[in-house]
């Protein structure tokens, strides 16, 4: 995805292993008792004027990215993890104007499947020029 300055837009930011405990899932005893969620973000936009002014107002704060987040994961549930990984994505290119594009991975660890795993996962991507 070309930016403004007719450069690839490889920078982004990256926030892995963000850990919440939701009430996100179809069966009610998920949104009765709850569970550990995992969340991971790559936000695309250009970081070439904080890199070179190292000034936050050119970039996108680690922290408020992070609360956000948070707010979905801990609100209201979704029975979905596809639903909870589309809010994330309207949210971050809603509030983030710098962001051009974020991809969202939303992890449930605990899912209640029978068998061995690490988690079950979804994962999306969202660009700016997508309907939001």
């Amino acid at each position: 995805m070309p930016s403004s300055g007719g450069t690839a837009m490889s920078d982004k930011i990256i926030l892995k292993g963000m850990k919440f405990y939701g009430y996100h899932g179809v069966l009610a005893e998920e949104q009765k008792l709850g569970q550990q969620f995992e969340v991971d973000l790559e936000l695309r936009l250009d970081l070439k004027a904080a890199g070179r002014r190292d000034d936050l107002t050119c970039s996108v704060s680690y922290a408020e990215v992070y609360d956000a987040v948070a707010q979905i994961m801990t609100g209201p549930p979704c029975r979905l993890l596809e639903a909870v990984a589309e809010k994330i994505s309207r949210c971050i290119l809603r509030q983030f104007l710098a962001v051009q594009e974020v991809k969202v991975t939303v992890k449930k660890p605990g899912a209640p499947i029978r068998g061995s795993f690490c988690y079950m996962a979804v994962e999306i991507c969202r660009a700016r020029s997508e309907d939001q």
